[in-house]
């Protein structure tokens, strides 16, 4: 009897343990992740999956050694079912920690904050508190913060009523808001923030309470070793500046157009974009470009009026200096053709300038940089950086000292002395939300067939090709065949 036990023990000790869950995702070679469709977590941009978060479980898919295999659920109900049932390693859903996951989820911040904010539509009198909003009914999205939030206040204000929609999503509520079809709603902070520019009508009221980090969630019944493994990862990638960036590339421009802007872009995309769309795609063709990115500079450039004029000399569609003009060949700079020629023409000598050891998409920031305030008070800019200590060939590094070049105490330690360095970081700020504005709305079959592979001049991004054999394999285990009734499908890829 005493020879069996110490050879149970023995067998025990050494290999038939259970592995860990990071054991066994090695062992598999497969990173299972659940998610939604969101500007903020995935979507399909036209280089294939991106996303902040997505983005990031990348990164930790890699970190780890393994392939990324993404699945899509229709909303977050679907993603925590999923996880509940443990058919996914990590959910990306876009929530906060909260007392009622504790028992079923594990949860890790991702570094972005975010609020339960109420908007409403702007025909309306702005509500001011919660109590300003008893009789009517808030709208939001089904398993979210914001409804936990609320209950949470309906002790301080028991008479307000809200209404779950399990079939939208954030954009679909706002939607609704704008249109006037509900009144009253309550979105995630950084969502209104991804999509307010398309609906102009929706304002924001009030936050139902503190910013929170929002979360990567864990199935419970896990070992802690995949969370502790995305916990040093997420160490790390904070540590070494990636995390800044992937905030800076996804959210560092949303300093929202305001409501006259907004509403005067989507005019000008309706009346004003058809008659000179072709220009732009022919020409952004040529020369490399995507022809949105084209249509974005023309646009912070003129509003897309061919016969613009400025007080200090530069004309047309694309607000070219004569001097510009004479050394790109243009003869005529009223011409809308010529003029969107030109601008294409001289945005890629620009772009070729910029050091080819700048990643995309900071490489086409600091073009558009150097399209409005000169190579030369950009390199000067990117000097200070350096002397600060910074990474000169980081966009969110360089546009804290453009500035600095309109103030005398730095300007003269340049070589290029005074620029009004204000301009150039509004310049790139506003070209980069009219380019996600003009991607999302353009995406039709022909628009995607007509333009080039890349949303930016020359590159070849990192979140398309080299993850999407491993995001479409179909894995034999139940994980990759989850149930059809919960409405998950693969990416298009």
């Amino acid at each position: 009897m005493l020879a069996c036990t110490l050879t149970l023990t023995l067998l025990t000790l050494t290999g038939c343990s259970q592995p860990s869950t990071l054991q066994e995702i090695r062992n598999e070679g497969v990173l299972h992740v659940i998610t939604r469709v969101a500007p903020s977590i995935y979507y399909e941009g036209r280089n294939g999956p991106t996303g902040y978060d997505y983005e990031l479980v990348k990164l930790f898919a890699e970190e780890l050694g393994v392939e990324l295999r993404l699945r899509v659920a229709d909303d977050n109900t679907d993603v925590l079912s999923v996880l509940s049932r443990d058919f996914a390693h990590i959910g990306l859903a876009g929530l906060s920690a909260q007392p009622l996951f504790e028992r079923q989820f594990k949860a890790l911040p991702t570094g972005i904050e975010a609020q339960s904010v109420v908007v409403y539509n702007r025909d309306l009198e702005r509500p001011e508190a919660l109590e300003d909003l008893i009789g009517q009914t808030l709208h939001l999205v089904s398993d979210s913060n914001h409804e936990y939030q609320l209950q949470a206040l309906t002790g301080a204000v028991p008479d307000i009523l809200w209404e779950v929609h399990p079939g939208l999503d954030a954009a679909g509520i706002l939607a609704r808001v704008e249109t006037g079809e509900v009144s009253y709603a309550v979105v995630s902070s950084n969502e209104l923030e991804l999509n307010h520019v398309f609906f102009p009508q929706v304002k924001q009221a009030f936050a139902l309470g503190d910013a929170t980090e929002l979360a990567w969630l864990f199935p419970a019944n896990q070992d802690d070793s995949l969370v502790n493994a995305a916990k040093t990862f997420f160490e790390k990638v904070t540590a070494d500046g990636t995390v800044a960036q992937l905030s800076e590339r996804f959210y560092g421009h949303l300093d929202h157009l305001n409501y006259v802007g907004a509403r005067t872009f989507m005019h000008h995309v309706e009346n004003r974009l058809p008659d000179y769309k072709a220009l732009f795609m022919d020409n952004a063709s040529v020369f490399n470009m995507d022809w949105r990115l084209l249509a974005a500079i023309g646009y912070q450039e003129s509003h897309w009026r061919p016969n613009a004029v400025s007080p200090t000399g530069v004309r047309g569609l694309m607000m070219l200096t004569r001097n510009t003009a004479n050394y790109i060949g243009i003869n005529n700079r009223l011409d809308p053709e010529e003029s969107i020629q030109g601008g294409a023409k001289y945005f890629r000598m620009v772009h070729e300038r910029i050091p080819e050891r700048i990643a995309e998409p900071d490489r086409t920031w600091f073009a558009l940089a150097s399209y409005n305030v000169g190579y030369g008070h950009l390199e000067d800019a990117r000097k200070l950086t350096e002397g600060a200590g910074k990474n000169p060939d980081r966009w969110m590094d360089v546009k804290e000292f453009l500035p600095l070049l309109a103030q005398k105490e730095w300007y003269k330690k340049t070589r290029f002395g005074y620029a009004r360095g204000h301009e150039p970081v509004l310049y790139v700020q506003n070209i980069r939300r009219y380019y996600d504005v003009l991607a999302r709305m353009m995406e039709s079959t022909e628009d995607i067939a007509a333009a080039t592979d890349s949303p930016f001049v020359g590159i070849e991004q990192g979140s398309s090709g080299d993850q999407a054999d491993g995001l479409s394999a179909e894995g034999a285990d139940m994980r990759a065949s989850l149930p059809s009734e919960l409405g998950i499908i693969p990416p298009t890829l």
